[in-house]
């Protein structure tokens, strides 16, 4: 398992609260009273739903038999209860309010059960990743000033480390060169945190953090809300969590321990980093070496890290400069998500498809470095890729929906990088929106908004276990999969562009087996129309074995010439013989 490298796998990604309630005993959490204390509340899509750890464990065979080598765990730590303004409460469910950074949330189980679960999947050869947090914190910190304007950013030119809220004000900080000097010592000279808001910590929160020191105030940027462009991407709140000062040698060292420690303590197989981009790429070039080095001597030599780098569209460009920039060694794909959607969602053609096998080169690494990026359809802050096909085609018919939902799942399963399912979109899960409307329960739902859903190729609803290894999604993405995993060109080969089209039609590729040579030709129609075409192959390739789909002819109609045939919105999976 641990010889595995990361482009070798296929992920499952599954938020614990919504997957499965294995133990109804820790659905509170530990806590007494109503939601607004406890944070459970089933019908309410905002709040905890009472899966945990223990019901994680007791589907792993069923997340196995999907094909899913590894699974991308959200985050599992103890998180603030609830949080936000009165009224418009939601609680951390979704495990990214984090208090206690050393521990599990105890509406997901315990220590032990998280170790329960690792050791289980390590024991089917199952790779576990966890989600984990360093840019934020839970919102704890508040400010002294401006609560009716919700705190709107304080910039380091109107707000300098050197001022007391602001130019004007009185001198503090003597001798602090900039946050841009690494050196302790400079550092031990920003003493007041109250350069642009004045940070208090309620009384009854003052100690709710672990480790302790992220109690203080001082390791934080204290700027107020980000507006989400410029210099406040990196160093505002995001809608009032307080914003770690990762800057700081201190705030650096204790997120090396942190996470060294669960890596030491569990063995666990890699990070997802949540809000990469929102952090300084200077801690990352500390902390990614330090976590590698820390897995390598645990006996982990394929420890693999990625970033949420979100984009709005097709933007290797950004998502590459941050593997440059940064040193991460593998970021989310966002740009193969937005481009597998535009071409199945039939928006536009395959041209981003096609522009991504040069595109590629931007990475660190280059195309090799390409193969280890994560790929998906949709997830838990976008949306589900069932969603997307729906508001493109609002008057498509279940069974064209379903077409295209096979067609993006085949483009994940069989183009470069680690193909990664969102839980549930193997259960025609699809939702009407991102964030809170994509966090669907796959044991039964008491959400009304859910079971008024329809789901993609099934008469199911969520107000029932959907676990059916029957659903046709399901069993279509167990077989490629499969066949992925089995086929070292889909995993490790290399990608030639063989047709593309800026309006819905023909996209193919080959890819070659790393060590024979051998080559694979893939083939989509992302149209509605049945197409026939020839399509470049190499001048050896003479004779071929259909993997998966159908369409391609067995044999060529000339030297590097193959003929395809494919239905609207069908593939072919096509080997070349020996």
């Amino acid at each position: 398992m641990r010889a595995r490298k990361p482009e070798q796998e296929v992920i499952y990604f599954v938020l614990p609260d919504r997957f499965e309630n294995g133990d109804p005993a820790n659905d509170h959490g530990g806590l007494k009273g109503d939601r607004l204390h406890t944070g459970f509340d089933p019908s309410d899509k905002a709040f905890y739903h009472g899966g945990d750890l223990k019901g994680l464990t007791r589907r792993l065979d069923y997340i196995q038999n999907l094909g899913a080598s590894a699974i991308w765990v959200g985050p599992v730590f103890k998180n603030k209860p609830v949080q936000g303004p009165k009224g418009q409460e939601s609680a951390g469910y979704h495990g990214y309010w984090i208090t206690d950074f050393t521990h599990v949330d105890p509406h997901l189980g315990t220590d032990a059960d998280f170790k329960a679960l690792v050791d289980a999947a390590h024991a089917r050869g199952m790779k576990v990743y966890m989600d984990i947090i360093v840019n934020h914190t839970a919102d704890v910190i508040q400010y002294r000033e401006g609560a009716a304007q919700g705190y709107p950013y304080r910039s380091k030119a109107a707000y300098p480390f050197s001022r007391k809220g602001g130019v004007s004000g009185a001198p503090i900080n003597a001798g602090f060169a900039g946050d841009d000097n690494p050196d302790p010592a400079n550092w031990t000279k920003l003493v007041d945190p109250a350069f642009a808001y004045t940070p208090v910590v309620p009384k009854d929160e003052a100690h709710v953090k672990v480790p302790a020191w992220l109690n203080d105030p001082i390791w934080y940027h204290n700027r107020g809300n980000t507006d989400w462009k410029g210099e406040s991407a990196q160093y505002g709140d995001f809608v009032g969590l307080d914003d770690l000062a990762t800057e700081n040698p201190r705030v650096v060292s204790g997120m090396i321990d942190i996470y060294g420690d669960w890596i030491d303590r569990f063995g666990i197989d890699g990070f997802r980093i949540d809000t990469a981009k929102h952090v300084n790429p200077a801690f990352w070039r500390q902390f990614v070496p330090a976590m590698q080095a820390r897995a390598k001597a645990k006996g982990i030599p394929n420890f693999h890290i990625f970033g949420e780098v979100t984009t709005d569209g097709y933007d290797p460009a950004l998502l590459a400069s941050w593997t440059r920039n940064s040193g991460l060694p593998a970021v989310l794909d966002f740009a193969f998500m937005h481009a597998v959607i535009s071409a199945t969602d039939g928006s536009a053609g395959s041209q981003d498809l096609a522009r991504m096998v040069e595109d590629d080169a931007l990475y660190e690494g280059g195309k090799a470095a390409a193969m280890q990026l994560p790929t998906f359809l949709g997830n838990h802050d976008a949306g589900r890729i069932a969603m997307f096909l729906e508001k493109a085609n609002p008057k498509a018919s279940p069974a064209e929906i379903l077409a295209r939902d096979r067609l993006a799942h085949a483009m994940l399963l069989t183009l470069r990088g680690v193909p990664t399912i969102y839980y549930g979109d193997e259960q025609g899960f699809a939702g009407t929106d991102g964030d809170q409307r994509a966090r669907q329960d796959m044991f039964p739902s008491h959400v009304a908004l859910y079971n008024a859903e329809a789901l993609v190729g099934s008469s199911a609803s969520t107000a029932a276990s959907n676990f059916d290894p029957q659903q046709p999604l399901y069993r279509f993405i167990a077989s490629l999969a499969r066949l992925r995993r089995a086929t070292p060109a889909l995993t490790d080969g290399r990608t030639v562009l063989r047709a593309s089209s800026d309006t819905p039609g023909l996209f193919a590729v080959s890819r070659f087996d790393p060590v024979t040579g051998r080559e694979v030709l893939l083939a989509f129609n992302t149209s509605a129309q049945p197409l026939s075409a020839p399509v470049q192959v190499e001048a050896g390739s003479s004779r071929f074995d259909v993997l998966a789909g159908e369409g391609c002819a067995t044999t060529v109609a000339a030297p590097g010439s193959l003929e395809v045939t494919l239905a609207p919105f069908g593939f072919a999976v096509c080997a070349a013989k020996p």
